[in-house]
């Protein structure tokens, strides 16, 4: 059977915080990505709580008259509870240390395993085409589970927003990237 998993990383935001909503760009983002998906054939959309992943959707939501489900799993990785000067290099590391643990923070082996637990528990229902919004470090570690080679130097290079198409077909994986802001 195949499936077709659409991994959005939201649109431009104010702001890193839970609330922080869609920019005036991010909201004429949100109705180019809603135009672009639209002939995807998407019949499922699940989003991370956070407003503007949420936000990022909605275009869609409505042009496809589907209700958006709410994931917790799907928020944001913290890499640390306090800033870093250094944190693009402790990023970087987390790529390649999955195991690597800051203070406050989440290693890159546990926020990747709460985002494919989501992908594993649809995965055998029976939407074949699903769009799931999140954001970038959770992407790029969603992305990393069905391709190694996919890690820091891959995060750095998503934008807002930013969409993989992840197909399953006859145990194989295929990624290909399909926008880039």
């Amino acid at each position: 059977m195949q499936k077709t998993l659409y991994i959005v990383r939201h649109c431009q935001a104010v702001g890193q915080e839970a609330n922080a909503p869609l920019t005036s760009e991010g909201n004429l983002q949100a109705i180019a990505l809603a135009d672009l998906l639209f002939g995807f054939g998407i019949e499922r959309l699940i989003s991370s709580p956070f407003v503007r992943a949420s936000q990022s959707i909605v275009p869609l939501a409505e042009l496809l008259g589907l209700s958006i489900e709410i994931d917790n799993r799907l928020i944001e990785r913290v890499l640390c509870a306090t800033p870093l000067d250094d944190w693009r290099e402790r990023l970087a590391e987390s790529f390649t240390n999955l195991d690597l643990y800051l203070d406050g923070g989440e290693s890159s082996r546990i926020a990747m395993a709460r985002g494919i637990a989501v992908i594993d528990e649809i995965l055998p229902q029976e939407t074949s085409t699903i769009a799931i919004v999140t954001h970038g470090n959770l992407m790029a570690l969603i992305l990393k589970h069905f391709d190694d080679r996919i890690g820091y130097a891959e995060w750095e290079k998503l934008r807002n927003p930013d969409v993989y198409r992840v197909q399953f077909l006859n145990g194989a994986t295929d990624i290909e990237r399909i926008i880039c802001a």
